[in-house]
């Protein structure tokens, strides 16, 4: 086997670097150099024989690995060691030969010592290298077994291992994809990539060829974004395709990220490096004393003098009295024990040394979602046409209190967006059509548009002027007020809220089930809600028109004319907006609350919310006559967008939503931050969204004010991205190739670094970084195996636990 340094150097794959993605399918059969009906015989035995040759198997290199022999001698191959065995034979001669008993008993317990703490340390460094080739293993035991190929016309299962590129693979429900894939045929197609991102939502596929905009390196475009492509040990979640392998082995994205695993080399503790620094010291000065001593006996001692073995003895005597041999044994107990107590907060630590890498550590890189956040959606404004509602969203009562009238919250446009257009504020924040970078977006009623006035500010206070209405500034409004507002996300929903209120049961997608259960906190009977309000007929949400509707019976409390029912739409705020005539007072039900509706402010108040990095949902409502839908109508856009009377829904009020802070971790930063240590978030996230969750965080400040995309990293050279991590500590839009410049950049300027992750392909950086760590919930095990510390929690919190103890172990080893 060759080194991963080393892999294919003469295999035709590494000089073959075609932007599949963005050739078409008969470009990509003529780069192949295949037959035009290719996509229908395949490769014939013989051709796929030759290229298995040529290309060699379809699978990963494995990195060399030491024998036991070589391991043992890595780990007692330094100068401390040599003493010790030196002193140890010492001890070995004196047991045998000395004929006190005392003596005996104390230079045979010298010799277990040292022989019982050689061995430990040699025992786990072994184990612990043991550990870091898992992480190979790993990425090795997700790969495909079998491929179902098309071979002179026929389909036939073969070793996944004897695919080669140019073989037709056909995948079904179910499969692994077995290399890397051009698609050339898709019937609803979609694959997790999980594996790949650490995204749990499977990319639908097509196979167009992906545009790239002009200027963008084709290597740059995500890998989600390449929607035509399927990669090596992915699943397939839905639906069936055909496609052609384009690259095997080493050269598909998990080999590549197999080789970078492998490649990267371990950082030395600063403890072991001081160790060795101290061991060589030692060496020298026990030599020069020991010299010193036999001179001293053999030449001026009355007793010793011209003795050649007695002044020997004297001076190896002085030199085992000199070497520190409980040393290692001392460091290694002092690392066990912090171990220990870092396992019962959460912090599971896989190497020893990595205890002393903690204390060291002064920049903490950390991802957003479920470690700085709770990764819950959650309601945390509602606007109506007249004031704002906070809701609490850590708020474990069910009382109405939880939403407060609040009329200063989320009122102007974030700082870093006063000045911008309602396009630009769309194209950095969560409301953008095009989501995270590298996914789909899972935000399903993004905004394709937001013209905003060119006075904001005037057009974000012209709602209804009554202040008063329907409670005060630093009121709490009725649980029946709250139930006529949020009916229409309650109702207009497939969504199942969790038991309790909790994510345990629940259906459905997460900006929805966000007001669920802000409505189920704040009071409201739900089920009973659906039942005194049964569905009439309804409209099924589309990603082509962003929006949903029910009509239903209505209830008591909405006050609803005679012989009509309630229709309740819930979409994009945009398209929402478009289609409303009239405006709810307040938010509050009733023909008496209906007025004009105002679409600058509420145009304003999208702007606003999206600014501060906010989903936003706009909920409408409206009346209409009884014999105008049947029961169980499936009714098309047209019920909403092609009345004949134009406009005709009423805005009730915008949700404003995103995935809050963790309490906790407000106040580790802060420890964090008095203690000397950065922190600094890397998402792929919008830029909006993540300098929003920044500054609630305290990680945007006066000196790190602004937020850097992965785009923007791409185009930086490596001494600009050095200058840039220093400025910075909010990095959005992210690809886990930026996570490992942004550790190099900060490694070179000096800087201690943790870093987090949870998918494979953050197995580079986990393992570039001083302090790999990984997610113990939602990580992956190639992660978790790359890593040095675990959180069993996810929780930010605990690795600014685990840095305090990391402290204390270095000041207890100074000690």
């Amino acid at each position: 086997m060759g080194s991963a340094e080393d892999v294919g150097a003469d295999n035709p794959q590494m000089s073959e670097n075609s932007p599949w993605h963005t050739m078409t399918i008969e470009e990509t059969i003529k780069q192949m150099g295949l037959k035009k009906d290719h996509a229908k015989i395949g490769l014939s035995v013989d051709e796929a024989a030759d290229r298995l040759i040529k290309f060699g198997a379809n699978k990963m290199t494995e990195k060399v690995k030491k024998t036991l022999l070589q391991r043992i001698w890595h780990h007692i191959n330094n100068v401390l060691v040599y003493v010790l065995i030196t002193v140890a034979i010492v001890s070995l001669i004196q047991a045998v030969t000395v004929s006190d008993g005392q003596q005996k008993f104390t230079a045979w317990f010298q010799v277990a010592l040292i022989v019982s703490v050689i061995t430990l340390n040699t025992w786990i460094g072994i184990y612990q290298e043991g550990n870091a080739e898992k992480a190979a293993d790993a990425l090795k035991n997700m790969l495909s077994s079998e491929a179902r190929v098309i071979r002179g016309g026929k389909e036939v299962m073969v070793p996944a291992e004897n695919l080669v590129p140019g073989d037709v693979c056909l995948l079904g429900l179910g499969d692994k994809v077995p290399s890397d894939l051009r698609l050339i045929s898709v019937s609803n197609l979609a694959t997790g990539e999980a594996a790949l991102t650490g995204e749990a939502v499977p990319i639908d596929k097509m196979t167009d060829a992906i545009p790239v905009e002009g200027g963008l390196d084709p290597e740059h475009v995500p890998l989600g974004d390449r929607k035509n492509m399927c990669y090596s040990a992915t699943l397939v979640s839905v639906g069936s395709g055909v496609g052609i392998a384009i690259s095997t082995g080493d050269f598909t994205q998990i080999g590549t990220i197999n080789r970078l695993v492998n490649s990267t080399e371990t950082i030395k503790t600063d403890v072991l490096k001081q160790i060795d620094l101290v061991s060589k010291y030692l060496f020298v000065c026990i030599i020069t004393m020991c010299i010193a001593t036999f001179l001293t006996a053999f030449f001026y001692s009355e007793r010793y003098k011209g003795e050649v073995l007695e002044s020997i003895n004297i001076a190896l005597v002085c030199a085992v009295a000199m070497v520190p041999e409980g040393l290692e044994a001392i460091v290694t107990l002092t690392y066990s024990y912090a171990v220990k107590v870092m396992a019962s907060q959460n912090a599971i630590v896989r190497a020893l040394p990595a205890v002393e890498t903690l204390g060291s550590v002064t920049v903490i890189c950390s991802d957003k979602t479920g470690t700085l956040t709770q990764n819950i959606m959650s309601l945390t404004a509602f606007v109506t046409s007249n004031a704002r509602y906070k809701n609490d969203v850590d708020a474990a009562d069910r009382v109405p209190a939880n939403f407060v009238r609040d009329d200063s919250y989320l009122k102007d446009r974030a700082v870093q967006d006063l000045k911008k257009s309602g396009e630009q504020i769309l194209a950095d924040g969560p409301n953008n059509p095009n989501g995270r970078r590298g996914h789909d977006p899972s935000f399903h009623f993004t905004t394709d548009s937001l013209h905003t006035t060119d006075q904001p500010n005037q057009a974000a206070t012209v709602g209804s002027p009554d202040d008063n209405f329907p409670v005060k500034q630093g009121e709490s409004p009725t649980r029946e007020w709250i139930q006529s507002a949020l009916s229409c996300g309650v109702l207009c929903s497939k969504c199942v809220i969790g038991e309790g209120g909790g994510r345990a049961g629940e259906i459905g997608n997460p900006t929805e089930l966000s007001i669920l259960r802000a409505s189920y906190f704040a009071g409201m009977d739900i089920d009973e809600l659906k039942n005194d309000c049964p569905i009439v007929a309804e409209v099924p949400f589309s990603s082509d028109y962003k929006f949903m509707c029910t009509v239903h019976e209505p209830a008591a409390s909405d006050n609803a004319p005679d012989g009509k029912l309630i229709a309740y739409v819930k979409g994009a705020p945009d398209r929402m907006v478009k289609q409303c005539k009239y405006q709810a007072k307040g938010g509050s039900a009733g023909e008496e609350n209906i007025e004009a509706v105002n679409e600058e402010y509420w145009i304003e108040q999208i702007a606003i919310l999206s600014s501060h990095g906010l989903r936003v949902l706009g909920l409408c409502r409206a009346y209409i006559d009884k014999d105008s839908v049947k029961v169980g109508d499936n009714l098309g856009a047209d019920f909403v967008t092609g009345r004949p009377e134009g406009k005709w829904l009423t805005m009730v009020g915008l949700c404003a939503i995103m995935d809050p802070p963790r309490p906790e971790c407000v106040q580790a930063i802060r420890e964090a931050h008095g203690a000397g240590v950065r922190v600094a978030m890397i998402t792929g996230d919008h830029k909006n969204t993540a300098t929003a969750i920044g500054l609630m965080l305290g990680i945007v400040d006066e000196k790190f004010s602004e937020a850097v995309t992965g785009p923007e990293l791409d185009s930086m050279s490596d001494a600009e991205i050095r200058a840039c991590v220093l400025t910075r500590n909010v990095f959005a839009r992210a690809s886990p190739q930026n996570k490992i410049r942004i550790v190099k950049a900060l490694q070179a300027e000096g800087q201690i670094t943790s870093m987090t992750g949870d998918g494979v392909n953050d197995a580079p950086a986990l393992k570039a970084a001083n302090m790999g760590v990984a997610m113990g919930k939602e990580g992956t095990d190639v992660a978790r195996e790359a890593s040095e510390m675990i959180l069993a929690d996810d929780n930010f919190a605990t690795i600014v636990y685990a840095v305090k103890q990391g402290r204390v172990v270095w000041d207890n080893l100074r000690k």
